[in-house]
Formats: C-alpha cells, sequence, structure tokens
C-alpha cells in the first residue's frame, strides 16, 4: 500500500465515527497548546489536522484570524458545523499535512495537536510546517509519548488490521525530542515541555464502547472483520483497558510532547 492510499484510508477511518464524541479526552492537551501559543486578534493563524476543531474554535475565540486544514472531508465539515454553531469565523479546508495548500509565510502560528504527526512522511510534514510559517512567527505541536495509551491501543488495532507501507513514519517518534529537533531543529528555535491527558471509565467495557463510538479508526477496523475476530478484537481491547484500573475506575496514562517553535 503506497502513502496515497494509506492516506486516502486514514481521511476515510477517521470519518467513521464522531470524533467530537471523545473529543473531551484531549481538553487538557488542547488547553495546553493554545495557551502557551497565546493567541491574539488578526494573527493569522493556521491548524493542521484539526479534525472537529477544538484547537481553531479555541485560537478563534480570542480573535485569532484562523484556518483549519484536515485530510478527512467528514471532520472538515464537522468543524465548519460546529464554528457554525458558535458564530466564529474559521475557514476550514481539506487538505494533506505533507503538502500544505497555502503560500510560503502565509501563517503567524501554525497549530497542531496529535493531528500532522499521524502522516507517514515526517520529513515531509517538517518542510510544510516550516514553510507557511512566516520568519519569527510560532509552531505548537503535541504528540503522545511513546509508549502511552494511545500507542497500545494503536498497536493492539495493529494486529487485526493491514500493516502500515513500507518506510511509513512511526507517529510516536513525534513524541520525543530528539526525532522533532531532528525534523525541525534548524529551521525553529524549540523547546519541549511535558504534559499528561489521561482518560477515565467506570470499566474496560465502558471504555471500549466509549472509544468504538467515536474513534473512527477503531470503529472502521471492527466493523470490517468477521464476527470472530471482532469479538477478539473486543475482548482484547476491554482486558488491556482494565490493566489501567485504579480502585473502582479505568485511569489511563495519556503522557504527551509539547513542542513550541520560532521560525529562523
Amino acid at each position: 500500500m503506497a502513502f496515497e492510499e494509506l492516506k486516502r484510508r486514514q481521511g476515510a477511518a477517521w470519518g467513521a465515527a464522531p470524533f467530537e464524541n471523545v473529543e473531551g479526552a484531549l481538553a487538557v492537551m488542547h488547553d495546553d497548546l493554545v495557551s502557551r501559543l497565546d493567541p491574539q486578534p488578526g494573527k493569522r493563524w493556521l491548524d493542521v489536522g484539526c479534525g472537529p476543531g477544538g484547537v481553531a474554535m479555541r485560537a478563534a475565540r480570542a480573535g485569532a484570524r484562523v484556518t483549519g486544514v484536515d485530510l478527512s472531508e467528514v471532520m472538515a465539515e464537522t468543524a465548519r458545523r460546529r464554528a457554525a454553531e458558535e458564530g466564529l469565523e474559521i475557514a476550514y479546508d481539506v487538505g494533506d499535512a505533507e503538502q500544505l495548500p497555502y503560500e510560503d509565510a502565509s501563517f503567524d502560528v501554525v497549530s497542531s495537536s496529535v493531528g500532522a504527526f499521524l502522516a507517514p512522511d515526517h520529513e515531509a510534514v517538517a518542510r510544510e510546517l516550516a514553510r507557511v510559517v512566516r520568519p519569527g512567527g510560532r509552531l505548537g505541536m503535541t504528540a503522545w509519548r511513546p509508549g502511552s495509551r494511545v500507542e497500545r491501543g494503536v498497536k493492539l488495532s495493529a494486529q487485526f488490521g493491514p500493516p502500515p507501507p513500507e518506510g511509513a513514519g512511526n507517529p510516536f517518534d513525534w513524541g520525543t525530542e530528539e526525532h522533532v529537533t531532528e525534523l525541525l531543529g534548524d529551521a525553529f528555535e524549540l523547546e519541549f515541555h511535558d504534559g499528561d491527558a489521561p482518560d477515565r471509565g467506570s470499566s474496560g467495557e465502558d471504555v471500549w464502547e466509549y472509544y468504538l463510538a467515536g474513534v473512527g479508526p477503531m470503529r472502521m477496523l471492527y466493523d470490517s472483520l468477521e464476527p470472530e475476530r471482532r469479538e477478539a478484537f473486543h475482548r482484547a481491547a476491554v482486558a488491556m483497558y482494565e490493566e489501567d484500573r485504579v480502585g473502582d475506575e479505568i485511569v489511563m496514562q495519556g503522557p504527551y510532547l509539547l513542542t513550541l517553535g520560532r521560525r529562523k
């Protein structure tokens, strides 16, 4: 499967369930990122891999002139609807983080909260992020740390789904300072911050139902499996979530790396 086919599948997968159902689990991360980037009225702001618009709306509420871009048409449509419901003027485009549809130095601020890190060609993403930020402009990104609850879930799903194409980057590499510095250090003055966005549930089964109702790739994978494999996926996921039981609830840690950059 070539990268283009992978990205086609990603775009479809992230539209397979309403991600806004589970976006609350990212609120801590979104708040952290937007607060550190300090949106100001009139600043040109691009959110890459915007999903249903959580970061973009936060920036727009502060007066920034926001554009969001996502690989999934469904995500972009959801973000447009949510912005309209709040009366926020945000432009949303369908586009690829590896080939952003914007001119050089178009934005004062570029953000990406666990969005751009999913693209398979990390070098292309890094080049595009550097290209669209003006000199002196700012970049802010979050990525899950290796070993996070999200990586564990991805590894489990990989046991039931097709493998990624050869050469596709590991998204969790973006959660290490070394990888980010290698990709972005020439173009940006970088600083790093640690964060945690935990998720909770009353039981492994409760967490399973919660994610299945909002995480598109998980929903698409589950629907694609034969009944016996579906149930095996279900049982394995519930058992994994139960490993994080603390007393009478499930508490899954979500360590992430927050990268800030100033364009040289």
